[in-house]
């Protein structure tokens, strides 16, 4: 059984709760502000525990947090071309904040609301509403996101309905560090991506829109991969890239699409998703100036994440996946993330 303890808000924790989700070795803690993982601590192949995520160490830290740790994206996650999209033939402009382009729900999105909380077995339930306009999407939109600890996995469960079809696209923004938080790279981390096809973007990141195969690229992670290695060899400055997991119009069927391994302290992470797509970040642009748990500063490839959502731009490219959510339909998905040892 899972213990889950809720922390009332204090001063130096900024306008948030904290819940503290624990099982065996494995403790999560969830801010209400952003939906945030503040922390995820699990033992190395020694017994001894680390924090995992990058974050800061008090709520006052999430206010602002322009990198998006640990944060859930909505409306839409990732980037939409151009800030625009036509829904119903109508033409919705949103706040561009990314380039040309609009990037994670804009200025004011998911990872900026303190959502309300509700305990459930084994874990804890956030909810939010996005009334029509937010930020510029249409219709009102009710949206919760359930973490569950069980035993030593982590499973996040999303769903939203609305009273106007709007484009939704639900991730979670953490940043993982297997060496635990504040370790300066990755480069020693094995990653296998279970992918057999990405999207090629242009130099703002936008899709192509060709769908390419990874065969014969730098981006054939279907065998374990050291990072460092792979890195130095790909153009640009890391990996910020969608890998597809299956072919638009699948039915959505919960499969494995990732494991990571750090052979240093034999921790494994795998990630399983109903999701289309995984967006694998290297954090290529933190830079070292945002000080974060323990005044930790965090710089460039010092840490990964593993997106799970809809392809980017979907809402643009019609031979994508469905980014549209209508009045009396359901938008659900589940990833897990489940922590184990060498």
């Amino acid at each position: 059984m899972t213990e889950v303890c809720k922390e009332e808000r204090g001063a130096a924790q900024g306008p948030a709760e904290r819940w503290s989700l624990r099982s065996g070795a494995v403790s999560v803690e969830i801010l209400s502000l952003g939906c945030v993982i503040q922390s995820i601590r699990t033992p190395d192949h020694s017994g001894q525990t680390a924090d995992i995520v990058l974050g800061y160490d008090d709520g006052e830290g999430y206010l602002s947090n322009p990198r998006y740790f640990g944060a859930v994206i909505g409306r839409v996650a990732n980037r939409i071309a151009k800030g625009r999209f036509v829904v119903d033939e109508k033409e919705y402009e949103l706040a561009v904040n990314n380039g040309p382009n609009a990037l994670h729900g804009g200025l004011n999105g998911f990872d900026k609301a303190v959502w309300t909380t509700e305990a459930v077995d084994n874990g804890v339930k956030l909810s939010h509403f996005s009334p029509d306009g937010d930020e510029g999407y249409p219709g009102n939109l009710k949206a919760s996101v359930t973490y569950r600890l069980e035993k030593n996995t982590l499973s996040v469960q999303y769903h939203a309905q609305t009273d106007r079809t709007t484009p939704i696209n639900l991730t979670n923004h953490s940043y993982f560090n297997l060496a635990g938080q504040g370790t300066p790279d990755i480069y020693d981390h094995e990653v296998t991506i279970s992918a057999e096809s990405y999207l090629p973007v242009d130099d703002t990141m936008i899709p192509t829109g060709e769908v390419k195969p990874v065969e014969k690229t730098l981006f054939d992670l279907r065998k374990p991969v050291l990072l460092g290695s792979r890195l130095k060899e790909l153009p640009g400055p890391g990996f910020d890239h969608n890998f597809c997991l299956c072919s638009p119009g699948d039915p959505p069927l919960e499969r494995k699409c990732a494991r990571v391994v750090h052979p240093g302290t034999g921790r494994v992470l795998e990630v399983s998703t109903t999701q289309p797509g995984v967006q694998f970040y290297t954090s290529n642009f933190l830079d070292g100036t945002l000080k974060g748990k323990g005044g930790a500063a965090y710089s460039k490839h010092s840490a990964f994440c593993l997106e799970t959502q809809n392809w980017p731009d979907a809402v643009n490219q019609p031979h994508f996946p469905d980014a549209l959510l209508k009045q009396g339909e359901t938008y659900t998905h589940t990833t897990r993330f489940t922590f184990s040892v060498l």
